[in-house]
């Protein structure tokens, strides 16, 4: 298929277009901005930037850059602290950051790697196949956009109560919709969660995160600068679908029956979306790309303004040159369709043949469509007609910025003191097997393989390890097994009994999860998931997890390159769980040299690393066995956090296994490692704490279980010291039961089929 670079037919319309002349001839004139999600101040103040009402082209564009999705208009004045952590990191220096379309960090070896999670969550209660499919579509091109090849996607989940009518709507869809387009794409899925919570009931929340690897000299930015340089669309037509989509959609709460907009969900083509990865990687190669965005939510609106503002300042359009689907599109619906699979380039005169002719090697269709200016306008023509005539910069950057009210609900006293530790707990050794039964067959714990099986996970031949590990691995090159591992994480109990050491917690428990392979952790992404920005409670979780998640990036030296922030996530007046997603990314030398997860081999000596505590508030085990949330969440040492993670890549080469503790305690680490084989285990409680169930089952932080030979044990147990580690010999590997000395005996087996029973057991 030949490039197309001839105009559509004009759109029959029988309505007067509304051009900037009429628009300044007309200034009385009644547009519908309050249905497009604006405020009366808001319309005010595009009134006051243009000096005359807006065209209805304009307001298109407007409603949707100032949407809550695209702004950020009630959270820019909290995450600008995240600006305060240093650019530099331990391995190196980031090389794009936050304001770009992913973070870049350098991981040494002329490798950069690229990574960023973001939300698709409204949409996928709406339609969960297409909502979640387009998520990791969306994510996928940011990664591209920054110049690198995705290499992994990884997916964090959550969802109402597992037997609820409404779970087994969405869930199955937003599976399907991961899995069928990261499969079309050729990307391993390598991790991500699966969490249920009442809260999410009528708000499902799919976070998707992407993976890419790039050279240092492919970097590609998002700007438009040289006067005269051609603006080319490419990848697929412009249709109806997703106008209003995600902008709208995001910035909006749920009714109880349903969403309270209903726009149309984009559609995804993952075949469409491969040939456009290739395709944009041979341009990058060829030296034919000045400049280049993505086309995600707010589309076109997003592409032209987000360019224009970053570079020269200028842009002129010609909208009827834009490749449609639908020939009745009217140039506001093109300005706001959020249609996927497209990107927008900048390209030198002289290059743009030979950029056409790449485009038609990969049947991608690609149309010239405007050039760059130096007129600090972005003016777009449809037949001619002006239609927008603005300041880039104020559609784009420029927008309201709410300083909303905020303060500690009247609530949070009470909840706090109603602490777990207070409540009935198992005393004897049956009563203790019981619960570690019950415990790994709960839907938070239990096997997740009914999800991550339609997924493929090696694809490529290059992930090193995968979900259930504690962390995905890739290699990144061939020769010299350079990797990167990626986790993400948040505990939402903990983040609503104090949002501020909440979203500390997630960042430790990814930061661990990563460490516990043998990487070193880098840098941060976040996708900050709260409720209705206009609840002062909810605006004070928010302003409390970004301020924790500064001072631990400050603490434990690495930096937020980027992410999301997802608002309006509440079905009436129920918010979700306070849901501060964190992704760590850890370099790995040699991924040969990796640490797994589960027990390898048989007569290995159990270590555990770590303090445990009497801490049992917000855990899982209060919340399985009693439906009880309340207390304080666990203590946190983010110094003895970042020792451990350097004890625990110095014990590459050492420990044979390392899994990392946290949701239901050495009970679950113990569980899991055993599955990992089918391996058994012998444990002594004694050094763990004086109360079996505290040792069991208390969610401390800042432990991981390790197994290693018994000839290594000493070398283990010095290295510990050498970091101030606290380390105690707990138990050895071997038979096929766990076997609690002076409490119970579980047979791995019977534990396994109370673990795998669980979601296949539901979803069939």
């Amino acid at each position: 298929m030949r490039p197309v670079t001839d105009a559509p037919a004009p759109a029959e319309s029988t309505s007067v277009l509304d051009t900037v002349e009429r628009a300044a001839g007309d200034p009385d004139r009644s547009q519908p901005w309050a249905d497009l999600g604006l405020k009366e101040d808001e319309y005010a103040r595009i009134r006051e930037i243009l000096g005359r009402r807006p065209t209805s082209s304009e307001l298109a564009m407007y409603s949707v850059m100032w949407s809550e999705h695209c702004s950020y208009k009630s959270s820019k004045v909290h995450l600008r602290q995240f600006s305060e952590i240093p650019q530099e990191t331990r391995a190196g220096k980031m090389l794009a950051g936050i304001g770009e379309n992913a973070g870049v960090i350098d991981i040494g070896q002329g490798y950069a790697v690229t990574f960023k999670v973001e939300s698709h969550n409204h949409p996928s209660y709406v339609e969960p196949h297409q909502g979640a499919a387009t998520g990791i579509g969306g994510i996928v091109r940011d990664i591209l956009a920054m110049g690198a090849r995705p290499v992994a996607v990884m997916d964090p989940l959550r969802f109402g109560p597992l037997d609820a009518e409404d779970t087994s709507r969405v869930l199955p869809g937003i599976v399907e919709g991961v899995g069928h387009y990261g499969n079309c794409l050729g990307l391993p899925n390598i991790g991500g969660e699966a969490v249920f919570d009442a809260t999410y009931l009528g708000n499902p929340l799919v976070n998707a995160l992407c993976v890419g690897v790039l050279r240092h000299e492919d970097l590609h930015l998002a700007k438009a600068s040289g006067a005269g340089n051609q603006v080319i669309l490419y990848g697929a037509r412009t249709g109806g679908d997703g106008i209003g989509g995600v902008s709208v959609l995001a910035s909006e709460t749920f009714d109880a029956d349903g969403p309270a907009k209903r726009p149309s969900v984009q559609v995804g083509d993952p075949f469409m979306e491969k040939l456009l990865i290739e395709c944009t990687l041979e341009l990058f190669a060829a030296g034919v790309v000045a400049g280049i965005q993505d086309l995600g939510g707010a589309g076109l609106s997003c592409a032209t303004s987000e360019l224009a503002s970053a570079g020269d300042g200028g842009m002129h359009v010609e909208l009827d040159k834009v490749l449609l689907r639908d020939s009745t599109l009217a140039p506001e619906e093109i300005l706001m369709s959020e249609s996927q699979e497209r990107m927008m380039a900048v390209v030198e005169p002289d290059d743009v043949a030979a950029f056409l002719a790449i485009c038609a090697k990969w049947d991608v269709e690609a149309v010239v469509i405007g050039e760059v200016t130096d007129t600090g306008r972005l003016e777009i023509d449809w037949h001619g007609e002006r239609v927008v005539d603005v300041p880039p910069r104020t559609v784009a950057h420029d927008g309201p910025v709410y300083e909303r009210p905020y303060a500690r609900p009247d609530w949070q006293d009470g909840l706090q003191a109603d602490a777990a530790e207070a409540l009935p707990r198992p005393s004897g050794g049956d009563e203790l097997r019981a619960t570690v039964l019950r415990l790994v067959a709960s839907p938070n714990l239990c096997d997740k393989s009914w999800i991550t099986d339609q997924y493929d996970r090696y694809v490529r031949g290059n992930t090193v390890l995968a979900q259930p590990s504690d962390s995905g691995m890739v290699r990144v090159d061939d020769e010299s097994n350079l990797g990167v591992a990626v986790s993400t994480d948040c505990n939402g109990r903990f983040a609503k009994l104090d949002p501020y050491l909440g979203a500390q917690l997630a960042l430790a428990e990814s930061y661990r999860n990563v460490a516990t392979g043998g990487a070193v952790p880098l840098a941060v992404s976040d996708c900050l998931n709260f409720g209705s920005p206009e609840d002062p409670a909810v605006m004070w979780q928010f302003a409390e997890a970004c301020r924790g998640l500064k001072d631990a990036c400050l603490e434990l030296g690495v930096p937020v390159t980027g992410g999301n922030v997802s608002l309006y996530n509440q079905t009436g007046e129920t918010a979700i769980l306070p849901t501060p997603v964190v992704a760590v990314l850890g370099v790995v030398e040699d991924v040969t040299r990796r640490t797994p997860t589960g027990f390898e081999a048989a007569g290995e000596e159990l270590v555990l690393l770590g303090t445990t505590r009497e801490e049992l508030s917000g855990s899982e085990w209060a919340h399985v066995v009693h439906g009880h949330l309340g207390g304080r969440p666990p203590a946190l040492d983010l110094a003895g956090e970042r020792r451990l993670a350097a004890l625990l890549a110095d014990l590459v080469g050492v420990a044979s296994s390392a899994h990392d503790l946290s949701d239901a305690g050495l009970a679950q680490a113990l569980a899991e490692s055993a599955f990992h084989r089918g391996i058994g285990a012998t444990v002594s409680l004694a050094e763990v704490h004086e109360d079996p169930f505290v040792a069991l089952f208390a969610e401390s932080t800042g432990r991981v279980l390790v197994s290693v030979s018994a000839d290594a044990l000493n070398e283990l147990l010095a290295r510990a010291a050498s970091h101030d580690v606290p380390a105690a010999v707990i138990g050895r590997t071997g038979g096929e039961d766990l076997v609690v000395e002076g409490q119970f005996t579980l047979p791995v087996a019977e534990a396994r089929a109370a673990w795998t029973a669980t979601l296949p057991a539901v979803l069939g």
